[in-house]
């Protein structure tokens, strides 16, 4: 997600912190790392594991936490099939050998493959390229530079193309003997069914609330207490969004977008016209891709919540009033599910078409607002 202000002083040290490959807590996912050590105790290692789940969870964490693991046990003289006596926890210390050079990617057998800076547009290119890709196969194959394993991550792994797909199923239809892979991915569905059937799968599941509450407290102290319960609910047990979401201004904007809707079914043209225009202000500060993934993730979780009958925990306060409101009833019926679904998916075709076809942003938002109007009356 696009950043739309600059980070209080202490966020520089925190994502520092929170850096997969400098991160030396793994919080939440301890049957995922049973899981890898009863693997790696068993001798018989996957040689390749597809790591899912959804963005800022601590997926890649635990990718890297892993790789420095089985770094570290080769280094203290175990053999490739598992260490001696069994081993009870995957974590590597930030003083150990192995986790520094990981750290700052100097380590001779691992390689990280991610995407790349694009420079002229000051972000993340969309997909990782190719030949990034192709390097893999040649490193897994070398001799290990340290008589073990070698091993290679992919964070990211759902954003590389048809051609990168292929070059990693060659290699996972003939894994090189002490090789291991590790793919990250925010959608495994969506890779090709021949390298999910030659991968172990693991899937991770969103934080609990009150786990990116203290992870917030712990690494973002500037964010306000208030706040923090508030942007671990709209994050869904991401850590990751959720720091995202407080650089952003997203909490504000979420405020700011219900107290708008709330005014329905008769919707205040004037707000709704001033609420586009501080979108639309700077084309390039993510304010619009903030508030625009904002809205469509309230109006899913409202037809999720029509579909079982019930409320969630309101983000703010007036949520659940106006999801009530909107629904003409206390206990919904199919027709009003319907109705929404219908909005909720013209309302993610018409964010997509402006990205797209480079519409004009303004009236997009009010387009928006205009049909959550229609579907209110």
């Amino acid at each position: 997600m696009s950043k739309a202000r600059t980070p209080a002083p202490a966020a520089p040290a925190a994502e520092e912190a929170l850096a997969p490959r400098r991160n030396p807590d793994l919080v939440g996912h301890g049957e995922a790392e049973r899981l890898l050590l009863e693997a790696w105790n068993s001798g018989r290692l996957p040689h390749a594991w597809l790591i899912g789940g959804t963005p800022g969870i601590g997926k890649a964490t635990l990718a890297f936490r892993f790789a420095r693991f089985v770094l570290a046990q080769e280094q203290a003289g175990d053999s490739l099939f598992g260490g001696a006596a069994p081993v009870t926890s995957l974590h590597i210390g930030p003083d150990h050998p192995v986790f520094r050079r990981v750290a700052s990617g100097g380590h001779a057998d691992m390689l990280t493959i991610e995407r790349q800076r694009d420079e002229k547009k000051g972000r993340l290119k969309r997909d990782i390229a190719v030949d990034d890709v192709r390097k893999i196969g040649p490193f897994l194959r070398r001799t290990s530079a340290e008589g073990g394993w070698r091993v290679a991550v992919i964070d990211g792994a759902d954003r590389m193309n048809l051609s990168g797909l292929n070059a990693i199923l060659k290699i996972l239809e003939e894994p090189p003997p002490g090789a291991l892979l590790l793919l990250v991915s925010d959608n495994p569905g969506g890779m090709l069914p021949t390298i999910r059937s030659r991968c172990r799968k693991l899937t991770l599941k969103p934080l609990a609330e009150e786990t990116v509450i203290d992870l917030l407290g712990q690494h973002r102290p500037d964010i306000a207490a208030d706040d923090r319960p508030a942007l671990a609910r709209l994050s869904e047990g991401s850590v990751g969004r959720a720091i995202d979401l407080a650089d952003a201004g997203g909490l504000a904007l979420y405020r700011e977008m219900i107290g708008l809707l709330s005014d329905l079914p008769r919707l205040d043209i004037v707000a709704a016209h001033a609420f586009g225009d501080k979108l639309t202000r700077k084309q390039d500060d993510g304010m619009f891709e903030t508030a625009t993934e904002l809205l469509v993730w309230w109006l899913a979780r409202f037809a999720r919540s029509l579909a079982r009958g019930s409320w969630p925990a309101e983000v703010v306060p007036g949520e659940a009033a106006l999801m009530t409101r909107l629904a003409n009833a206390p206990n919904p019926n199919v027709r009003s599910l319907e109705r929404w679904v219908e909005v909720w998916e013209k309302v993610q075709r018409l964010f997509a078409r402006a990205e797209s076809a480079n519409l004009d942003r303004k009236q997009v938002v009010l387009n928006a607002l205009s049909a959550l109007e229609t579907a209110a009356a």
